[in-house]
């Protein structure tokens, strides 16, 4: 007996010992790399060149991709990234040209109210998805056959779209009120977002499956504050997740700032272990990329520290963190300094990096 517990010590210590090694090894630089392969932020320029400081953010961290914005966030009449479709060519091609890997671009595509790139700039126009919702299919599939055209001809390779949440909550307004499902039947969510990612697809631009666990029943809108759908949210609202990774057409899926206590009694769902790794990567048999919400929004910024945030949301299985630097300039330095720290210090384990550098990676090839 004694003999077996000295060695479980031992084995103990050398476990330890290997750990230690593992992130000791690695050089500072190489993990600050890894680390900025997991971003996703977003940068104030339209016109861009070698100084700029989204491209020295590149350049230092192999930053993982960048978000773009028409306007800014507090001044709408300011332009942000998007003038015209010349404009937005040259800045997308200097984007690739000066990062050292495959660079995801991502939009806010949706159509409706959701559209960056509008017709006022020069691009066409989608309707809403309650608007395609009542066309068939293969008017669709048409509509969003000229989207993602648009958008690989403008260099974008990431559309954080469909949105799969069920309309069930009628007086919900940041979807229901701004027309961006599809419907109240995970059966009609599912057929129209499979014809959007298809579209999406055969342009080799990823799609991304949004909000995870579903905002359709909130109340709130959570850029405004903290949002609970406890006693609104259904099982139901799974549905359409569980049918798009059944169909191997969810390759990211990004999770919400909602809290639901019967999922998770702590913390709301971006930062939820249970809701992120048991329930969508071990119940539902989800294995693509998992992003998050922008991590700026009021739900998540008003209540935890940066620190906090970012354990919280690596640990939950994230493997995306965005940051879209619309409500506020998080400093890129100090955000990889503290996830940095946190790996450095056990936080955050050096395989949970591992791990999400494995899935982007794997993800770039279909870009």
């Amino acid at each position: 007996m004694i003999h077996t517990k000295i060695i479980l010590v031992l084995l103990l210590f050398i476990n330890l010992n290997l750990y230690a090694q593992e992130t000791t090894k690695i050089s500072e630089n190489k993990l600050k790399q890894m680390i900025g392969q997991m971003l996703i932020v977003g940068f104030d320029e339209s016109v861009i060149n070698e100084n700029s400081p989204i491209i020295k953010y590149i350049k230092k961290y192999n930053i993982g991709g960048v978000i773009l914005f028409d306007r800014f966030y507090t001044d709408r009449a300011k332009i942000k990234n998007i003038e015209s479709p010349k404009q937005l060519q040259l800045l997308t091609s200097k984007l690739q040209t000066y990062s050292k890997n495959k660079l995801i671009i991502s939009i806010d595509q949706e159509g409706g109210k959701v559209q960056r790139l509008k017709s006022s700039y020069g691009f066409p126009s989608t309707p809403s998805a309650k608007e395609i919702s009542k066309k068939s299919l293969i008017q669709a599939k048409e509509l969003y056959t000229t989207l993602s055209e648009m958008l690989y001809q403008n260099g974008i390779n990431c559309n954080f779209a469909p949105v799969v949440d069920l309309s069930v909550n009628k007086e919900n307004y940041v979807i229901e009120g701004l027309e961006r499902s599809y419907g109240e039947t995970p059966k009609q969510v599912t057929n129209y977002a499979t014809v959007f990612i298809d579209a999406l697809e055969s342009k080799n631009i990823l799609s991304v499956l949004k909000h995870f666990p579903g905002h359709g029943s909130s109340k709130d809108d959570s850029h405004k504050g903290f949002v609970d759908i406890t006693d609104t949210w259904n099982k139901i609202e799974l549905e359409p997740y569980k049918n798009l990774i059944k169909n191997a057409k969810a390759k990211m899926i990004m999770t919400a700032h909602v809290f639901n206590k019967h999922l998770d009694p702590n913390y709301p769902a971006t930062l939820s272990s249970k809701i992120n790794t048991e329930l969508l990567r071990k119940e539902l048999g989800y294995k693509g990329v998992i992003v998050s919400d922008d991590l700026q929004m009021k739900a998540i910024a008003e209540h935890y520290t940066l620190q906090d945030t970012v354990t919280l949301v690596i640990n939950a299985g994230a493997d995306i963190l965005l940051f879209g630097n619309q409500l506020f300039v998080q400093d890129i330095d100090q955000l990889i300094d503290v996830i940095y720290a946190q790996v450095k210090n056990g936080s955050i384990s050096y395989e949970r990096i591992i791990e999400s550098n494995k899935r982007i990676e794997k993800l770039k090839q279909e870009i």
